[in-house]
């Protein structure tokens, strides 16, 4: 079965630390090895999510640059 994209988070405008906590809150919610988009604002957002992939074993499989802040693609680990 190939993973499921859930949804595109929409977390602009969110300052940290709430991007990473409503991310994490979220993939609570998913089964292993689903995915989701998490959309921000907040240029700290690049090294909160990052760690907090590393730290709680979800695959961060891309991260891009976007108009307003960065899209990032996490597989729930």
């Amino acid at each position: 079965m190939s993973p499921v994209v859930t949804e595109t988070y929409d977390l602009k405008g969110l300052k940290c630390p709430l991007p990473v906590l409503k991310t994490r809150r979220r993939l609570a919610q998913l089964k292993q090895g689903d995915d989701l988009l998490v959309e921000t604002t907040d240029p700290l957002a690049v090294i909160d999510i990052t760690h907090f992939c590393n730290q709680d074993g979800h695959a961060l499989l891309e991260t891009v640059k976007t108009e307003t802040g960065h899209r990032f693609h996490i597989r729930k680990g």
